[in-house]
Formats: C-alpha cells, sequence, structure tokens
C-alpha cells in the first residue's frame, strides 16, 4: 500500500500540471495569447507561426517539469483512451548532443495507425493513415513525465473515428440554435455551453482475490457467485464511514487529479459493500469527457498501488446495486447565464420555460437516441434493476413546475407556492428554505433544480456519447422553436402558443411517479413510449429516419458515420458476451465442476468409512449433500454442452445484428441457467473445496 504523504494545501497544488490559462497568460507573447485564447473561445483556425510559439513554450514548460515525452491523447471507439509517446529529442548533432524539439506542426497535428482501431468499414485494413488534431480548449497536462495533448481523431478521408470529434460537432450545433433563441429575448451571448457533471461509481475488491478469478480479469463481472447471509440489506454502507485503506485510496487519486485540474469533488461509500462514487465539478461537455476518462485511469492504476482492484462494470456483483455514472447537464452562456434557472417565478420566466419546453420535446422526439446512447451488454445487467432508472425514457419535473405547465396548458391560473423552511421540530436546528420539489431516484431524466440528471449510463461509459445525444436533439428543437419565433408577427402570442402546444403534445413523457413500479411498463406502453429491454433491441434505432436526419442536419455524424457506429458497436456486444460465454465454460469445466466431483467424492468416502465403522450410523448430511451435489453436476454438464454448442452457432452467424439477437436470447439464458445451478453448488459445497473467492470474501474483505 502506498505510503501516507505530507500534508498540502489544495488551492497550493491544484492544476500545477496543467498548461492552463494562467500559465499561457504568464509565458506566452500577448499577441499570441490573445490568438489562442480566441481560438478557445471563439473557435478561430490558429496559423502555424503562432502554433509554433505555443508549442515551443509549452515543451519549455513542460521539460521544467520532468517530462521527456509529449503524447496526442485521444479516445478511439474502443471505450479507452489511446495515446503514442514521442521523446523532444531530434536527431543527434555532430558533437553527439539532442536539441529537445517541439514544433506547432507537433501540437496541431499526430499521424497514428488508424487501421488499428475499430473504424465499422469506414477504413478498409490496408488504409492505415489517420490524424489527430489537437483540441485547444481542452487543456494539455502532465502525466508519469509525459505531455498529454487532447485531440480529436479522424481518418484520412475526414470521418470522425473518436468521441471527441461528434461531440465538439454536436456543442457547436447547441451553441448555434441556443443563440438564436436567446436573441429573441435579447439575451446578449456569443457562445452556449452544454455544462457536465459526472457522478463516477466504482467498485473496490482486494487485488488477491480478484486474480483469482477469471471472470473478472476477463469480463469485468462475476459469471458465479452466490449471495452471503449478508448484502446491503441493513442499508449500513451508504454514506457510511470510509474504510482506512479506502480512505488512503481516495486521497491518492484526488490528489492526481487535482495536480493535472480534475475538480474532483465529492467522495463517498455507495450503497453496495465494496462500492464507492467520485463526483466532479461542473465542465464544459467535452472537458467533462475528458476528465471523465482520467478518473477513470486514475483509479484503476491507483488501485493496483494499493494492493486493490477498481471495477468499473456496470453490475460487476449480482443481487448487489450496480455501478451507474450520472452525468448532471445544463447550459450556460459565456456572459454566465444558465438557462435551466428557473428564477424566483419560473411561471413567469418565458426564457426557462421555453428552454424546458426544449428539453421535454427533445427527450419525447428521441427517446431512442437517449437509450442507444447508453446502451451496452454491461448496461444491460443493471437497467431496470433496483439501484437504476428503467429503460424507459421519462421526464421528472415535481410538483411545482408540472403544475405550471398543466396551468399554461388549461389556461388557468398558476398556483404560486411561496417558499416555506423546513422544519424537523428541534429549536436547536436552523430552519432552511424548503425545496419547491422532491428528488426522485426512479427518473431516467430529472429536473433537480437548474440542471437535468441523466442517470441511465453505465459506469464505464464515456459520458461523450449520451452528451452528443443530448446536445444535437437539444439543438434540434430550439432550431425548430427558432424558425417559428423568428417568424412570428406578435412574438409573445406566438412563444405562448409554442410553449402550450409542446406541453399538450408532449406531455407524455411526464412522470414524476415510481419508475421502480411494475404499473408503469404498463402505463407507459399506453402512453406510447418505447421500451428497449436490451442492446441488441435498441442499437438498431441507430438509423432510423428521423435519428439519421438529425444527426446529418447538424453535422455530427455523416451517414457513414451513423453506419460504422452501429457496426462497430453491434460488433463489440457479440464479443463481449462471446467472451463471458467462454469464460463461463472454462470456469464450470475447469475449477467448479472438477472441485464440486472431488468433495462430492469426499463426502462419499467420508459415509463410507462412517458406516465401516458404526454399522448402525446414517451419515444424512454427507450422502445428501452429495446427492444434491450429483444432481446439480449432472444439470451443469448438461447446461455446459449446451452453452458449447450455442456459441459454436452464434460463431457461424455473419450479421452482427443477428448475432447480437442470438446471444442475448439463446447464449444469455443459459449462461444464467448455468450459473444458477453452480450458484446452488456453492451454498453446499465445503468453503476449502471452492475454487475461488466467494461474494461475502470480495465484498467485505477491506
Amino acid at each position: 500500500m502506498a505510503e501516507e504523504k505530507e500534508y498540502f494545501n489544495v488551492a497550493d497544488i491544484f492544476g500545477e500540471n496543467v498548461f492552463n490559462d494562467a500559465v499561457m497568460q504568464e509565458r506566452l507573447p500577448k499577441k499570441v495569447y490573445q490568438k489562442l485564447k480566441q481560438t478557445i473561445s471563439e473557435g478561430k483556425e490558429l496559423d502555424l507561426a503562432t502554433a509554433d510559439v505555443v508549442a515551443h513554450e509549452m515543451k519549455e514548460w513542460a521539460i521544467e517539469k520532468g517530462a521527456t515525452h509529449y503524447t496526442h491523447w485521444f479516445q478511439p471507439l474502443t471505450g479507452v483512451t489511446a495515446e503514442k509517446h514521442d521523446a523532444f529529442i531530434s536527431a543527434p548533432m555532430p558533437n553527439g548532443k539532442v536539441l529537445m524539439s517541439f514544433s506547432g506542426k507537433e501540437l496541431i497535428k499526430g499521424e497514428p495507425d488508424a487501421s488499428s482501431f475499430p473504424s465499422g468499414g469506414l477504413r478498409a485494413t490496408f488504409e492505415a493513415r489517420g490524424y489527430t488534431a489537437w483540441d485547444p480548449t481542452s487543456y494539455a497536462f502532465i502525466r508519469d513525465r509525459v505531455l498529454y495533448i487532447p485531440t480529436a481523431f479522424c481518418s484520412y478521408g475526414g470521418e470522425a473515428l473518436d468521441q471527441k470529434t461528434p461531440l465538439l460537432r454536436s456543442m457547436e450545433a447547441l451553441s448555434r440554435q441556443a443563440l438564436r433563441v436567446l436573441k429573441l429575448f435579447g439575451t446578449e451571448a456569443t457562445v452556449v455551453l452544454p455544462m457536465v457533471g459526472a457522478e463516477q461509481e466504482y467498485f473496490l475488491v482486494e487485488r488477491d482475490m480478484y486474480e483469482q478469478r477469471q471472470d473478472l480479469i476477463y469480463t469485468g463481472r462475476t459469471l458465479y457467485g452466490a449471495m452471503p447471509p449478508k448484502g446491503q440489506e441493513m442499508d449500513d454502507h451508504y454514506f457510511g464511514t470510509v474504510k482506512p485503506r479506502v480512505a488512503a485510496f481516495m486521497r491518492e487519486i484526488n490528489e492526481e487529479l487535482w495536480r493535472v485540474g480534475v475538480t474532483a469533488k465529492t467522495e463517498h461509500n455507495e450503497v453496495a459493500p465494496a462500492q464507492h462514487e467520485l463526483a466532479c465539478v461542473y465542465n464544459t461537455a467535452n472537458i467533462a469527457a475528458d476528465h471523465n476518462q482520467l478518473v477513470m485511469d486514475v483509479m484503476q492504476k491507483t488501485a493496483k498501488r494499493h494492493g486493490l482492484v477498481c471495477l468499473l462494470h456496470e453490475k460487476p456483483f449480482a443481487g448487489v446495486n450496480g455501478s451507474g455514472k450520472h452525468n448532471n447537464w445544463s447550459m450556460a452562456t459565456n456572459t454566465g447565464i444558465n438557462v435551466f434557472d428557473p428564477g424566483e417565478t419560473p411561471g413567469e420566466n418565458a426564457q426557462f420555460l421555453l428552454f424546458l419546453c426544449a428539453v421535454i420535446k427533445a427527450v419525447d422526439d428521441y427517446q431512442d437516441l437517449l437509450r442507444i446512447s447508453v446502451a451496452s451488454a454491461g448496461n444491460d445487467h443493471r437497467l431496470g434493476a433496483a439501484e437504476a432508472p428503467p429503460a424507459i425514457l421519462s421526464l421528472f419535473l415535481g410538483e411545482e413546475l408540472t403544475g405550471i405547465l398543466e396551468s399554461i396548458e388549461n389556461d388557468t391560473a398558476c398556483d404560486v407556492r411561496e417558499k416555506e423552511l423546513f422544519k424537523v421540530g428541534v429549536h436547536a436546528l436552523p430552519r432552511f428554505p424548503k425545496d419547491t420539489t422532491d428528488r426522485n431516484r426512479t427518473s431516467p431524466f430529472a429536473f433537480t433544480g437548474n440542471k437535468f440528471e441523466f442517470r441511465m449510463l453505465g459506469s464505464s461509459n464515456s459520458i461523450a456519447c449520451a452528451n452528443i445525444a443530448i446536445n444535437t436533439a437539444v439543438a434540434e428543437e430550439l432550431r425548430q422553436f427558432a424558425d417559428e419565433l423568428e417568424n412570428a408577427a406578435d412574438f409573445k402570442s406566438a412563444l405562448q402558443g409554442l410553449i402550450k402546444r409542446v406541453v399538450s403534445e408532449h406531455k407524455r413523457i411526464i412522470f414524476n411517479g415510481n419508475g421502480y413500479d411494475p404499473a408503469w411498463v404498463e402505463e407507459a406502453e399506453r402512453r406510447g413510449l418505447h421500451n428497449l429491454r436490451s442492446t441488441p433491441e435498441a442499437l438498431p434505432h441507430l438509423l432510423d429516419a428521423p435519428n439519421a436526419e438529425l444527426y446529418a442536419r447538424h453535422r455530427v455524424f455523416s451517414h457513414a458515420e451513423l453506419r460504422s457506429r452501429l457496426e462497430i458497436r453491434q460488433e463489440e456486444y457479440c464479443k463481449l458476451v462471446v467472451i463471458e460465454g467462454k469464460t463461463a465454460l472454462a470456469m464450470a469445466r475447469r475449477e467448479i465442476l472438477p472441485a464440486v466431483s472431488a468433495f462430492a467424492s469426499r463426502l462419499a468416502a467420508s459415509a463410507a468409512a462412517l458406516q465401516a465403522a458404526l454399522p448402525a450410523a446414517c451419515p444424512e448430511f454427507e450422502l445428501s449433500t452429495a446427492g444434491s451435489l450429483v444432481q446439480l453436476s449432472d444439470a451443469a454438464s448438461g447446461l455446459v454442452r449446451q452453452l458449447e454448442d450455442l456459441l459454436v452457432r452464434a460463431d457461424q452467424l455473419q450479421s452482427p445484428q443477428e448475432k447480437s439477437f442470438f446471444l442475448h436470447d439463446q447464449v444469455l439464458p443459459v449462461m444464467g441457467a448455468l450459473r444458477a445451478a453452480c450458484d446452488d453448488m456453492e451454498t453446499i459445497t465445503a468453503k476449502d473445496a471452492w475454487p475461488f473467492p466467494t461474494y461475502g470474501k470480495i465484498l467485505f474483505s477491506i
């Protein structure tokens, strides 16, 4: 375990390894700094001469801090980040010395091999050239003596091969349309930015136990495991006292994240044993996405130094809470206005109500797109469970806002509630204003005061995908609103009519009740809402005409890029489930069944020995347990053969879509049945005979 470090002032270390605005202002010539700021704030192109100056100063600063290499850090469609390190050294001079160099061209552009990353058919395997392009809006930083330069990644033909490029496109689309709407209200701004705060959930387990389980190593989740007598029933882990080893881990990740400018803010125990959460302060969507990737990477590397493993799978343990990643989303102008701030009188705040209506309409019109944005093999195990919202999209607004919208729809007076003080009946405790609405933890998309919380994301997901969908969908609704209102003869009456119509036509998406209630599934069906229960069911809708047209209209994805995303994600799903199936086979065949057979034989031998020594004895425990194990083992053996045959059949399917449905409908149920039989065997097999650590050991060991 890492040694405790001396105390430090967070303010002194925060951002010390970031080439941020303060560093740039100090080190860059004034004109160069101003040009770079224009590039960052207004998207103006940076000329090569200016880039050369920036690159030189960036290199000098990095070397002063011990950096020897630089890398273009990007987010290919693999779900993880990618990097290739280049030293700052040049070719040796005649005297044998080397110069440390870094040009503007090297800063702006890199050329990684694009054939080795998923492209979904956009590139042939022999077409290798790809480009990484510097994203100046996300600051460069230093880690492990390497200068990391956040970049976009595209093919030789210009197609996006990453998460950052379409995210930046969606941000531009949202800003463009939001500014049109704000102009109608006389609100001054030149840029509107989607702001995001991500809440990262994760599990920590002992490294030596992790290394004894093939399922955790190969798939990130346990394919076998019976629940121990105690799980999360006592509700004693959530917000509980953080254990010393976990606290040491948290301190180290905080320090590393703060040094690279990541605003790690909130940390606590989550609901399940061994489960925790880290949340960051809001930032622009692209920087928040970059920072969340950093958070996940730092967590995993730091855990190893503490003899632990950080699990980011959505459902690493069946029977306890899975891990999500709540995506808190809002919109802010460059003048500091949050367009979702309702103010003291939200019923009279027309600008707020119009932007609220844009979100209502977007969530309703593009339910499938939002569901697709969080679809994955891992998240399928979480959505609809007791710790996660259902796969059905709905929007929570609370009583006050819902009442305001109903009054607008019905042309009735709005019941304006005054803020009341929260009282708990103890005089010594301070009284404070009570929020106008409660929170709803079962809602997939909830308004929480001045932002929306999209709760469907899985813990291993990049937040880019969800925010691309949200940004683009809302941009489209704002476009429609602006088109209508810009040409209106009477703005006020047109505005009122528009808000009223949107509420009337899209109120079906508003649901303030219990999303876990089975009755909601029936109610949602009556309302005509989508219920895309699985990834194979959801993904094909990506190419539905409204979705394809949406992305093309706002230049976020071309049709070719969208088709590539579908193919990549379907193939990813298939590969993951096949790996799980093969791992389940290996563990059953090579570990569980041999161990159970040996233990049953041990019991039988013990029974025979007892009967030989004591003829009148009836060794009930030994005989009944051995009999049950043989029955369960026979059942498991049959399921092993069935699973093997199904995986062979799956391998013969060429269509990713057909294969994904086959794996979901045929393979996963047999894996579930095999697990059930093996978990039953675990409960009656001696502790010393079971071949790998149990749930009880893993969840309660730290």
